[in-house]
């Protein structure tokens, strides 16, 4: 075993102890194993939603896009500010929801919302396949790319995806949300150690600063750091900032973080802080930019090694170790998040709108033994997968988002959208992501009468306008129906 392999071990067994020995004293029943008991105060709530946000995505998928793609990669930096500014108003409305209704799930809040079951099952199946084959797939591919490089191949990518999800899967069954948020603590302290490490050190020992950097890369290769004129474009990129930061607190798994919170007012206090974390992403891209004539070559989904294959061309085993441990950190904290929402999710909003007599305590039990499942599925897709990260995460993007119109009707006042609008529009929308996935079809495809230079918006977004107007439509014209359903009988 060498140096680099052995650091890697320690820390996935100093995670495998703080998120086994973060239950102590607690019963994990649904309520704590899956919101913490709803009293994370402003520190723990920061450290999941940094978990949740900050991912092997920001890790390998920021520099590799920066390596591979050059001026688009700032969309990465550009989505998150502005949903933080979205998040002071959002988050506090779901959380007191949340809180008066004792939910535990997102599915659980468009159920209560629209007084519909039925619209819970279908908010749970978009999430999970939102979830598992594109957010949780990118961590464990991740994961796998982290350990295999910094362990110079000793152990291989397949072998370290496989322990990875073991790992996840023993301590989010034993401690739940309680076991993401202690392991987040060290994950958040090596994440920004490394990456400003890294984002200073190499633009200076490589190129003697970061202007010479940029010069020398714009020499090479002339118009590689601006926007070009088609595909990720000026229209691609502002509709992605526009799509990602309307979809950035739509995913599953972050309903739970917001569920754990004390207090309304912890979230006001994290719109201030974490935007600070965001300039995380700026030394990530540095370290992909610094690594494109470092080390040419990379193609394709090997542009996520960017980062890595520099590191450990550059930096002695120990050090490597030491970097790869802070990406086998990225990737178990999310992942433990959206292994346990999925899992929550299968149990309470569709097992139980199926079975209404099911207990609370069979709901937790069958909640648990559905986590190594579910891990078994996301292994199998990561073993099959051959997308960069970055599209993975542009992908589950396109269907969460497509849940955005109806939750922010929901919280309206005079909310006219009812649970037929809310449905059909969440369906037209996911269909034509899947449409367009399947298809491998851009905007252009779908909607071939569009001038040239609207034919690279994000087809997420298209599928959100036909969301918006299906979702109005479809509530306008059921409502009669609906006021007589609803109509006292004499």
């Amino acid at each position: 075993m060498n140096v680099a392999l052995a650091i890697i071990l320690v820390f996935l067994l100093l995670a495998i102890y703080l998120g086994i020995r973060a239950r102590r004293g607690k019963d994990m029943d649904l309520e704590q194993w899956a919101v913490g008991g709803r009293g994370f105060g402003t520190i723990f709530v920061f450290l999941l939603l940094a978990g949740e946000i900050y991912t092997t995505f920001t890790f390998l998928g920021g520099s590799g896009w920066a390596y591979g793609e050059g001026g688009p990669a700032f969309y990465i930096l550009s989505y998150g500010s502005l949903a933080y500014v979205i998040s002071y108003w959002l988050l506090p409305a779901i959380w007191r929801y949340g809180r008066e209704k004792r939910l535990h799930s997102q599915a659980d809040f468009f159920a209560s919302k629209y007084e519909s079951r039925s619209l819970g099952v279908l908010v749970s199946i978009v999430a999970v396949v939102a979830m598992v084959p594109s957010y949780l797939v990118l961590q464990l591919k991740g994961l796998g790319l982290i350990v295999s490089v910094a362990s110079y191949g000793a152990i291989s990518s397949n072998v370290a995806i496989t322990i990875g999800a073991a790992a996840v899967t023993l301590y989010v069954m034993i401690s739940g949300i309680r076991g993401s948020a202690w392991t987040a603590v060290i994950k958040d302290i090596m994440v920004l150690s490394v990456a400003v490490f890294l984002g200073i050190y190499f633009p200076l020992k490589l190129y003697g600063g970061m202007g010479e950097m940029f010069h020398r890369i714009q020499q090479h290769d002339p118009g590689f750091l601006a926007l070009p004129h088609t595909g990720y474009n000026v229209v691609w990129f502002v509709s992605t900032v526009l799509l990602t930061a309307l979809g950035f607190y739509m995913w599953p798994h972050t309903f739970g973080s917001i569920f754990s919170a004390r207090e309304a007012r912890v979230f006001r206090r994290n719109a201030v802080y974490l935007p600070l974390y965001q300039l995380i992403l700026l030394f990530v891209f540095l370290v992909g930019f610094a690594a494109i004539l470092a080390v040419p070559g990379l193609k394709g989904d090997q542009v996520d090694l960017a980062l890595l294959r520099l590191s450990r061309s550059s930096f002695d085993p120990w050090l490597v170790g030491l970097i790869g441990a802070a990406g086998l950190l990225t990737a178990l904290v999310p992942g433990s998040m959206l292994l346990m929402t999925s899992a929550t999710i299968l149990s309470k909003n569709v097992y139980r709108a199926f079975v209404p007599s099911a207990s609370e305590e069979r709901v937790n039990r069958l909640a648990k033994a559905l986590v190594p499942v579910v891990a078994l599925v996301a292994w199998y897709f990561t073993i099959n997968s051959g997308k960069t990260i970055v599209i993975l995460l542009l992908l589950g993007y396109s269907f969460v988002t497509q849940l955005f119109p109806s939750l922010i009707s929901s919280l309206l006042p005079n909310n006219f959208v009812n649970k037929w609008g809310a449905a059909a529009g969440i369906i037209v929308g996911v269909a034509i992501v899947t449409y367009a996935t399947v298809g491998g079809l851009g905007t252009g495809d779908l909607l071939p009468f569009l001038p040239p230079a609207l034919a690279d918006i994000n087809n997420g977004v298209v599928a959100l306008v036909a969301n918006a107007i299906v979702t109005v439509g479809v509530s306008l014209a059921t409502r009669p129906f609906v006021a007589r359903s609803s109509a006292p009988t004499t």
